[in-house]
Protein backbone atom coordinates (compact mmCIF):
# COMPACT_ATOMS: atom_id res chain seq x y z
CA UNK A 1 0.00 0.00 0.00
CA UNK A 2 1.37 3.30 -1.16
CA UNK A 3 1.18 6.84 0.57
CA UNK A 4 2.23 9.63 -0.89
CA UNK A 5 4.48 11.67 1.88
CA UNK A 6 4.01 15.09 1.70
CA UNK A 7 5.43 18.13 4.21
CA UNK A 8 3.45 20.83 5.32
CA UNK A 9 4.35 23.91 8.22
CA UNK A 10 3.40 23.68 11.50
CA UNK A 11 1.16 26.81 10.66
CA UNK A 12 -0.45 24.81 7.62
CA UNK A 13 -1.29 21.69 10.10
CA UNK A 14 -2.85 23.69 12.51
CA UNK A 15 -5.36 25.73 9.76
CA UNK A 16 -6.25 22.05 8.92
CA UNK A 17 -6.37 20.55 12.21
CA UNK A 18 -9.31 23.53 12.76
CA UNK A 19 -10.79 22.90 9.49
CA UNK A 20 -11.27 19.61 9.67
CA UNK A 21 -12.65 19.37 13.38
CA UNK A 22 -15.17 22.23 12.32
CA UNK A 23 -16.69 19.47 9.82
CA UNK A 24 -16.30 16.57 11.87
CA UNK A 25 -18.16 18.30 15.15
CA UNK A 26 -21.02 19.14 13.30
CA UNK A 27 -21.57 15.83 12.05
CA UNK A 28 -20.99 14.52 15.59
CA UNK A 29 -23.72 16.82 16.67
CA UNK A 30 -25.86 15.30 13.67
CA UNK A 31 -25.26 11.52 14.53
CA UNK A 32 -25.55 12.25 17.82
CA UNK A 33 -28.47 14.45 18.55
CA UNK A 34 -31.24 12.31 16.94
CA UNK A 35 -29.08 8.20 17.81
CA UNK A 36 -31.77 5.91 19.21
CA UNK A 37 -28.88 4.02 21.06
CA UNK A 38 -27.23 7.00 23.25
CA UNK A 39 -27.86 5.16 26.33
CA UNK A 40 -24.89 5.38 27.98
CA UNK A 41 -24.03 8.34 30.05
CA UNK A 42 -20.29 8.84 28.44
CA UNK A 43 -20.55 8.29 24.87
CA UNK A 44 -17.74 7.97 22.24
CA UNK A 45 -15.68 10.82 21.92
CA UNK A 46 -13.89 13.22 19.17
CA UNK A 47 -10.71 14.44 19.88
CA UNK A 48 -11.09 18.28 20.49
CA UNK A 49 -8.29 20.58 18.72
CA UNK A 50 -7.18 23.98 19.59
CA UNK A 51 -8.38 26.51 20.12
CA UNK A 52 -12.28 24.37 20.55
CA UNK A 53 -11.18 22.09 23.41
CA UNK A 54 -10.39 25.56 26.00
CA UNK A 55 -14.53 25.21 25.94
CA UNK A 56 -14.10 21.33 27.54
CA UNK A 57 -11.97 22.00 30.22
CA UNK A 58 -11.06 18.19 30.71
CA UNK A 59 -10.13 17.66 27.49
CA UNK A 60 -6.63 17.15 26.79
CA UNK A 61 -4.51 20.23 25.95
CA UNK A 62 -1.79 19.90 23.25
CA UNK A 63 1.50 20.40 24.96
CA UNK A 64 3.59 23.45 24.14
CA UNK A 65 6.39 23.63 21.13
CA UNK A 66 8.78 25.02 23.74
CA UNK A 67 11.65 23.67 21.33
CA UNK A 68 13.94 26.15 18.99
CA UNK A 69 11.09 26.41 15.81
CA UNK A 70 14.42 26.52 13.54
CA UNK A 71 15.73 22.81 14.28
CA UNK A 72 12.24 21.16 14.84
CA UNK A 73 10.96 18.78 12.83
CA UNK A 74 7.79 19.66 11.35
CA UNK A 75 4.45 17.28 11.78
CA UNK A 76 3.96 15.39 8.70
CA UNK A 77 0.19 14.72 7.75
CA UNK A 78 0.78 10.86 8.24
CA UNK A 79 1.78 11.42 11.85
CA UNK A 80 -1.86 13.49 12.99
CA UNK A 81 -4.64 11.24 14.41
CA UNK A 82 -6.24 8.61 11.45
CA UNK A 83 -9.44 9.91 11.58
CA UNK A 84 -9.37 13.26 11.08
CA UNK A 85 -5.95 13.44 8.90
CA UNK A 86 -5.82 15.93 6.01
CA UNK A 87 -5.86 14.68 2.52
CA UNK A 88 -5.99 17.42 -0.24
CA UNK A 89 -7.66 15.49 -2.78
CA UNK A 90 -10.32 14.62 -0.59
CA UNK A 91 -11.09 17.61 0.89
CA UNK A 92 -14.44 20.27 0.12
CA UNK A 93 -13.44 23.06 -2.19
CA UNK A 94 -15.52 25.38 -0.62
CA UNK A 95 -17.15 28.67 -1.89
CA UNK A 96 -15.11 31.84 -1.51
CA UNK A 97 -17.19 34.80 -0.60
CA UNK A 98 -14.51 37.62 0.01
CA UNK A 99 -12.68 36.80 3.58
CA UNK A 100 -15.29 34.01 4.19
CA UNK A 101 -15.45 30.35 3.08
CA UNK A 102 -18.65 28.45 2.71
CA UNK A 103 -18.84 24.92 2.82
CA UNK A 104 -23.02 23.34 2.53
CA UNK A 105 -23.31 19.95 3.12
CA UNK A 106 -26.55 17.58 2.10
CA UNK A 107 -26.87 13.84 3.41
CA UNK A 108 -29.35 10.47 3.12
CA UNK A 109 -29.22 7.39 4.44
CA UNK A 110 -31.27 4.63 6.21
CA UNK A 111 -31.33 3.15 10.01
CA UNK A 112 -32.35 0.03 10.87
CA UNK A 113 -32.87 -0.55 14.47
CA UNK A 114 -33.99 -3.85 15.67
CA UNK A 115 -35.30 -2.24 19.26
CA UNK A 116 -37.24 0.83 18.44
CA UNK A 117 -38.60 1.14 22.16
CA UNK A 118 -35.84 -0.51 23.76
CA UNK A 119 -38.18 -2.68 25.37
CA UNK A 120 -37.20 -5.71 27.11
CA UNK A 121 -39.42 -8.04 25.43
CA UNK A 122 -41.52 -7.96 22.50
CA UNK A 123 -39.12 -6.17 20.93
CA UNK A 124 -40.76 -4.19 17.34
CA UNK A 125 -38.06 -3.53 14.88
CA UNK A 126 -38.67 -0.45 11.98
CA UNK A 127 -36.56 0.79 9.43
CA UNK A 128 -36.35 4.82 9.00
CA UNK A 129 -35.01 7.68 6.13
CA UNK A 130 -32.83 9.87 7.38
CA UNK A 131 -32.20 13.43 5.82
CA UNK A 132 -29.67 16.07 6.85
CA UNK A 133 -27.92 18.99 5.64
CA UNK A 134 -25.41 21.15 7.42
CA UNK A 135 -24.30 24.88 6.04
CA UNK A 136 -20.95 25.90 7.44
CA UNK A 137 -19.72 29.24 6.95
CA UNK A 138 -15.65 30.38 8.63
CA UNK A 139 -13.79 33.41 8.45
CA UNK A 140 -10.20 33.19 6.34
CA UNK A 141 -8.50 35.80 8.69
CA UNK A 142 -4.89 35.78 9.28
CA UNK A 143 -5.81 36.66 13.01
CA UNK A 144 -9.07 36.22 15.18
CA UNK A 145 -12.09 33.87 13.95
CA UNK A 146 -15.60 33.31 13.77
CA UNK A 147 -16.99 29.74 12.31
CA UNK A 148 -21.07 29.16 12.14
CA UNK A 149 -22.37 26.23 10.95
CA UNK A 150 -26.75 25.41 10.42
CA UNK A 151 -27.66 21.90 10.46
CA UNK A 152 -30.46 20.11 10.49
CA UNK A 153 -31.45 16.31 10.63
CA UNK A 154 -34.73 14.66 10.36
CA UNK A 155 -36.05 10.62 10.80
CA UNK A 156 -38.53 9.56 9.22
CA UNK A 157 -39.77 5.75 10.24
CA UNK A 158 -41.60 3.50 7.82
CA UNK A 159 -43.86 1.50 10.54
CA UNK A 160 -43.95 3.55 13.63
CA UNK A 161 -44.30 7.69 12.87
CA UNK A 162 -45.10 8.35 16.12
CA UNK A 163 -41.04 7.72 16.61
CA UNK A 164 -40.14 10.49 13.66
CA UNK A 165 -38.19 13.61 14.37
CA UNK A 166 -36.03 17.31 13.06
CA UNK A 167 -33.85 17.59 15.00
CA UNK A 168 -31.83 21.43 13.91
CA UNK A 169 -28.68 23.83 15.37
CA UNK A 170 -26.87 26.40 15.23
CA UNK A 171 -23.89 26.83 16.61
CA UNK A 172 -21.72 29.85 16.41
CA UNK A 173 -17.93 30.19 17.69
CA UNK A 174 -15.43 32.76 17.49
CA UNK A 175 -12.04 33.68 18.67
CA UNK A 176 -9.98 36.98 19.31
CA UNK A 177 -6.14 36.91 19.75
CA UNK A 178 -5.50 39.70 22.09
CA UNK A 179 -1.58 39.45 21.48
CA UNK A 180 0.51 36.24 21.05
CA UNK A 181 0.07 34.74 24.16
CA UNK A 182 -4.24 35.66 25.07
CA UNK A 183 -7.38 34.75 23.57
CA UNK A 184 -10.81 35.68 24.69
CA UNK A 185 -13.02 32.85 22.87
CA UNK A 186 -17.24 32.63 22.46
CA UNK A 187 -19.51 30.30 21.68
CA UNK A 188 -23.49 30.92 20.95
CA UNK A 189 -25.55 27.20 20.59
CA UNK A 190 -29.25 27.20 19.35
CA UNK A 191 -30.81 24.21 19.32
CA UNK A 192 -33.86 22.04 18.95
CA UNK A 193 -33.48 18.59 19.59
CA UNK A 194 -35.07 14.90 20.49
CA UNK A 195 -34.29 12.45 23.94
CA UNK A 196 -34.75 9.04 22.00
CA UNK A 197 -37.08 6.71 23.61
CA UNK A 198 -35.70 4.22 26.29
CA UNK A 199 -32.27 6.10 26.24
CA UNK A 200 -31.26 6.92 29.88
CA UNK A 201 -32.78 10.10 30.08
CA UNK A 202 -36.52 9.27 27.90
CA UNK A 203 -39.20 9.82 30.93
CA UNK A 204 -40.51 6.27 32.04
CA UNK A 205 -43.14 4.51 29.54
CA UNK A 206 -42.87 6.68 26.98
CA UNK A 207 -43.52 5.34 23.08
CA UNK A 208 -42.13 9.09 21.57
CA UNK A 209 -39.30 11.46 21.05
CA UNK A 210 -39.11 14.14 24.10
CA UNK A 211 -38.62 17.18 22.43
CA UNK A 212 -36.39 20.03 23.65
CA UNK A 213 -34.86 23.50 23.10
CA UNK A 214 -31.23 24.44 24.02
CA UNK A 215 -29.80 27.82 24.46
CA UNK A 216 -26.00 27.29 25.49
CA UNK A 217 -23.48 30.33 25.98
CA UNK A 218 -19.90 29.26 26.31
CA UNK A 219 -16.91 32.03 27.14
CA UNK A 220 -13.67 31.37 27.85
CA UNK A 221 -9.45 33.12 28.14
CA UNK A 222 -6.49 31.36 27.50
CA UNK A 223 -3.05 32.68 28.63
CA UNK A 224 0.06 31.50 27.76
CA UNK A 225 3.21 32.65 30.42
CA UNK A 226 6.26 30.71 29.06
CA UNK A 227 5.67 27.04 29.97
CA UNK A 228 2.32 27.98 31.75
CA UNK A 229 -1.21 27.56 29.85
CA UNK A 230 -3.94 28.82 31.61
CA UNK A 231 -7.89 29.03 31.18
CA UNK A 232 -10.59 30.02 32.79
CA UNK A 233 -14.19 30.45 31.04
CA UNK A 234 -18.34 29.90 32.13
CA UNK A 235 -21.24 28.33 30.33
CA UNK A 236 -24.70 28.39 30.68
CA UNK A 237 -27.25 26.10 29.14
CA UNK A 238 -30.86 27.21 29.31
CA UNK A 239 -33.31 23.94 28.88
CA UNK A 240 -37.17 24.08 28.05
CA UNK A 241 -38.69 20.33 27.56
CA UNK A 242 -41.53 19.71 25.79
CA UNK A 243 -44.09 16.33 26.59
CA UNK A 244 -44.03 13.30 25.57
CA UNK A 245 -46.88 10.23 25.29
CA UNK A 246 -46.93 7.28 27.24
CA UNK A 247 -48.40 3.82 26.00
CA UNK A 248 -51.46 4.16 27.46
CA UNK A 249 -52.07 7.73 25.57
CA UNK A 250 -51.48 9.96 28.81
CA UNK A 251 -49.27 12.76 27.94
CA UNK A 252 -45.86 12.42 30.27
CA UNK A 253 -45.48 16.10 31.03
CA UNK A 254 -41.51 17.21 31.34
CA UNK A 255 -42.17 20.73 32.43
CA UNK A 256 -39.95 19.98 35.73
CA UNK A 257 -36.75 19.60 34.07
CA UNK A 258 -37.18 23.30 32.12
CA UNK A 259 -34.17 26.05 33.59
CA UNK A 260 -30.84 26.89 33.42
CA UNK A 261 -27.17 25.23 34.44
CA UNK A 262 -24.29 27.32 34.78
CA UNK A 263 -20.54 26.01 34.87
CA UNK A 264 -17.71 27.97 35.89
CA UNK A 265 -14.10 26.01 34.69
CA UNK A 266 -10.34 26.68 34.84
CA UNK A 267 -6.73 25.08 34.63
CA UNK A 268 -3.60 25.78 34.90
CA UNK A 269 -0.85 23.28 32.96
CA UNK A 270 2.67 23.71 32.94
CA UNK A 271 5.02 22.21 30.58
CA UNK A 272 8.36 20.29 31.54
CA UNK A 273 9.49 19.59 28.15
CA UNK A 274 7.85 19.11 24.45
CA UNK A 275 6.72 16.00 25.63
CA UNK A 276 5.59 16.25 29.40
CA UNK A 277 3.38 18.33 31.47
CA UNK A 278 1.20 18.54 35.15
CA UNK A 279 -1.93 20.05 35.01
CA UNK A 280 -5.04 20.59 37.47
CA UNK A 281 -8.36 22.08 36.37
CA UNK A 282 -11.82 22.18 38.16
CA UNK A 283 -15.18 22.93 37.19
CA UNK A 284 -18.38 23.86 39.13
CA UNK A 285 -21.59 23.40 38.37
CA UNK A 286 -25.29 24.50 39.42
CA UNK A 287 -28.34 22.93 37.98
CA UNK A 288 -31.04 25.37 38.53
CA UNK A 289 -33.76 23.22 37.87
CA UNK A 290 -37.99 23.78 37.71
CA UNK A 291 -38.86 20.28 39.93
CA UNK A 292 -41.87 19.49 41.13
CA UNK A 293 -44.28 20.49 44.34
CA UNK A 294 -42.72 17.64 46.16
CA UNK A 295 -39.39 17.25 45.02
CA UNK A 296 -36.58 19.16 44.20
CA UNK A 297 -34.73 18.69 40.63
CA UNK A 298 -31.51 21.02 41.74
CA UNK A 299 -28.53 20.19 42.61
CA UNK A 300 -24.76 21.86 42.66
CA UNK A 301 -20.87 20.58 42.88
CA UNK A 302 -17.81 20.45 41.55
CA UNK A 303 -15.01 17.98 39.52
CA UNK A 304 -11.05 18.42 40.44
CA UNK A 305 -8.68 16.70 38.67
CA UNK A 306 -4.71 16.51 38.41
CA UNK A 307 -2.69 14.65 36.51
CA UNK A 308 -0.08 14.08 33.72
CA UNK A 309 -0.01 14.95 30.06
CA UNK A 310 2.86 12.55 28.32
CA UNK A 311 4.28 11.90 25.21
CA UNK A 312 6.23 8.98 25.69
CA UNK A 313 6.92 8.89 22.16
CA UNK A 314 5.51 9.30 18.94
CA UNK A 315 3.78 6.05 19.45
CA UNK A 316 2.37 6.76 22.58
CA UNK A 317 0.81 10.04 24.28
CA UNK A 318 -2.33 11.12 26.54
CA UNK A 319 -3.65 12.19 30.05
CA UNK A 320 -3.76 10.44 33.11
CA UNK A 321 -5.46 12.41 35.99
CA UNK A 322 -7.33 11.66 39.15
CA UNK A 323 -9.00 13.81 42.21
CA UNK A 324 -11.79 14.19 43.75
CA UNK A 325 -15.83 14.94 42.97
CA UNK A 326 -19.05 15.80 44.38
CA UNK A 327 -22.78 16.80 43.78
CA UNK A 328 -25.22 18.03 46.16
CA UNK A 329 -29.22 17.35 45.69
CA UNK A 330 -31.28 19.71 47.51
CA UNK A 331 -33.59 16.35 47.12
CA UNK A 332 -33.08 14.24 50.74
CA UNK A 333 -34.04 11.21 48.88
CA UNK A 334 -31.07 11.54 46.36
CA UNK A 335 -28.38 13.49 49.04
CA UNK A 336 -25.02 13.83 48.50
CA UNK A 337 -22.18 11.64 45.33
CA UNK A 338 -19.18 12.56 46.43
CA UNK A 339 -15.82 10.05 46.01
CA UNK A 340 -12.73 10.17 44.14
CA UNK A 341 -12.56 10.49 40.57
CA UNK A 342 -10.49 9.68 37.37
CA UNK A 343 -10.12 10.30 33.77
CA UNK A 344 -7.83 8.56 31.33
CA UNK A 345 -7.58 9.46 27.48
CA UNK A 346 -4.37 7.22 26.10
CA UNK A 347 -3.14 6.60 22.61
CA UNK A 348 -1.07 4.17 21.02
CA UNK A 349 -0.10 4.43 17.64
CA UNK A 350 1.63 1.33 16.49
CA UNK A 351 1.70 2.26 12.85
CA UNK A 352 1.11 5.65 10.68
CA UNK A 353 -2.32 3.58 9.68
CA UNK A 354 -3.39 2.84 13.17
CA UNK A 355 -4.41 4.34 16.40
CA UNK A 356 -5.33 2.53 19.25
CA UNK A 357 -7.33 4.60 21.98
CA UNK A 358 -8.14 3.81 25.29
CA UNK A 359 -10.75 6.09 27.72
CA UNK A 360 -11.95 5.66 31.20
CA UNK A 361 -13.63 8.09 33.23
CA UNK A 362 -15.96 8.26 36.26
CA UNK A 363 -18.92 11.62 36.36
CA UNK A 364 -21.83 12.18 37.99
CA UNK A 365 -24.95 12.99 36.37
CA UNK A 366 -28.89 13.12 36.29
CA UNK A 367 -31.60 11.00 34.56
CA UNK A 368 -35.36 11.48 34.08
CA UNK A 369 -37.44 12.49 37.01
CA UNK A 370 -39.68 9.73 36.43
CA UNK A 371 -37.14 7.48 36.73
CA UNK A 372 -33.95 8.80 38.96
CA UNK A 373 -31.85 12.52 39.41
CA UNK A 374 -29.01 11.11 40.72
CA UNK A 375 -26.40 8.91 38.37
CA UNK A 376 -22.75 7.70 39.15
CA UNK A 377 -21.23 6.37 35.86
CA UNK A 378 -17.61 4.63 35.41
CA UNK A 379 -16.95 4.19 31.73
CA UNK A 380 -14.12 2.33 29.93
CA UNK A 381 -13.53 2.29 26.41
CA UNK A 382 -11.01 1.06 24.04
CA UNK A 383 -11.10 1.79 20.18
CA UNK A 384 -9.40 1.56 17.16
CA UNK A 385 -9.07 3.45 13.95
CA UNK A 386 -7.48 2.32 10.79
CA UNK A 387 -6.47 3.78 7.56
CA UNK A 388 -7.01 1.28 5.17
CA UNK A 389 -6.44 3.84 2.44
CA UNK A 390 -6.33 7.77 2.30
CA UNK A 391 -10.15 8.01 1.68
CA UNK A 392 -11.01 4.94 3.55
CA UNK A 393 -10.66 5.07 7.61
CA UNK A 394 -12.35 2.10 9.92
CA UNK A 395 -13.68 3.00 13.15
CA UNK A 396 -14.62 0.86 15.85
CA UNK A 397 -14.88 1.04 19.82
CA UNK A 398 -16.17 -1.34 22.59
CA UNK A 399 -17.37 0.21 25.66
CA UNK A 400 -18.92 -1.08 29.19
CA UNK A 401 -20.39 1.32 31.96
CA UNK A 402 -21.78 1.14 34.97
CA UNK A 403 -24.60 3.37 36.31
CA UNK A 404 -25.36 3.44 40.27
CA UNK A 405 -28.19 5.30 40.66
CA UNK A 406 -29.14 7.66 43.95
CA UNK A 407 -32.61 7.47 44.94
CA UNK A 408 -33.66 3.92 44.20
CA UNK A 409 -32.25 0.22 44.32
CA UNK A 410 -30.97 0.07 40.70
CA UNK A 411 -28.05 -0.77 39.32
CA UNK A 412 -27.47 -1.00 35.22
CA UNK A 413 -24.50 -2.30 33.29
CA UNK A 414 -24.08 -1.35 29.76
CA UNK A 415 -22.01 -3.00 26.90
CA UNK A 416 -21.60 -1.40 23.53
CA UNK A 417 -20.15 -2.30 20.24
CA UNK A 418 -19.71 0.72 17.61
CA UNK A 419 -17.95 -0.07 13.88
CA UNK A 420 -17.98 2.67 11.55
CA UNK A 421 -16.37 2.95 8.02
CA UNK A 422 -15.91 6.39 6.13
CA UNK A 423 -15.42 5.98 2.28
CA UNK A 424 -14.49 9.32 0.64
CA UNK A 425 -15.16 9.04 -3.47
CA UNK A 426 -14.13 12.35 -4.01
CA UNK A 427 -13.57 15.55 -2.77
CA UNK A 428 -17.50 15.60 -3.02
CA UNK A 429 -18.55 12.71 -2.06
CA UNK A 430 -18.75 10.10 0.77
CA UNK A 431 -20.33 6.73 1.83
CA UNK A 432 -20.54 5.95 5.25
CA UNK A 433 -21.69 2.32 6.72
CA UNK A 434 -22.39 1.90 10.60
CA UNK A 435 -23.00 -1.15 12.92
CA UNK A 436 -24.09 -0.36 16.79
CA UNK A 437 -24.91 -3.23 19.01
CA UNK A 438 -26.45 -1.84 22.67
CA UNK A 439 -27.21 -4.18 25.42
CA UNK A 440 -28.11 -2.72 29.30
CA UNK A 441 -28.22 -5.27 32.05
CA UNK A 442 -30.52 -3.56 35.07
CA UNK A 443 -31.36 -5.43 38.33
CA UNK A 444 -34.69 -3.73 36.90
CA UNK A 445 -35.78 -6.04 34.47
CA UNK A 446 -37.76 -3.54 33.27
CA UNK A 447 -34.80 -1.22 32.04
CA UNK A 448 -32.88 -3.89 30.44
CA UNK A 449 -32.88 -4.52 26.68
CA UNK A 450 -30.92 -5.63 23.55
CA UNK A 451 -30.92 -3.82 20.00
CA UNK A 452 -28.71 -3.64 17.16
CA UNK A 453 -28.81 -0.74 14.54
CA UNK A 454 -27.48 -0.83 11.08
CA UNK A 455 -27.14 2.74 9.10
CA UNK A 456 -25.84 3.41 6.03
CA UNK A 457 -25.57 7.29 4.90
CA UNK A 458 -24.52 9.20 1.22
CA UNK A 459 -23.47 12.53 1.74
CA UNK A 460 -22.32 15.29 -0.15
CA UNK A 461 -19.83 18.73 0.53
CA UNK A 462 -18.71 21.41 -1.22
Amino acid sequence: MSHVVCRVTVKELRARKRFWLGQAVVVGVLVASTSKSGAQVIPTREIMMPPWNNFQIFEPFPLPQLSDPDTRDDVAPEDTPVKNRYHPEYAPRGIRAGDWMINPLVSAGALYDSNVFSSPSGAQSDISTELGGRLRAHTLWERHGIDMQLSSLSTLYARHSGLNQTDAAFIGKGYFDIDHSTRLLASLRAAYLHIGVGTLTSPAGAIEPTPYSLISGTVALSKEFGRVTTVVGGQVDAYNYGSTRAQDGSIINQDSRDGPVYIAYGRTQYAFSDKAAIFTSIEGNRRDLRGTPTESLESYGYRALAGFDLEFTRLIKGEIAGGYQRQHFLASSIGDIEGPAYRAMLTWSPSRLIDVHFNAEQVVTEASDTSATGILANAVQLAVDYEFRPNVVWSTAAIFEKDNFKGQPREDKVYALDSRIRYSLNNVTSLSFQYRFTRRDSNLPEFSYDKHQVRINAAAQF
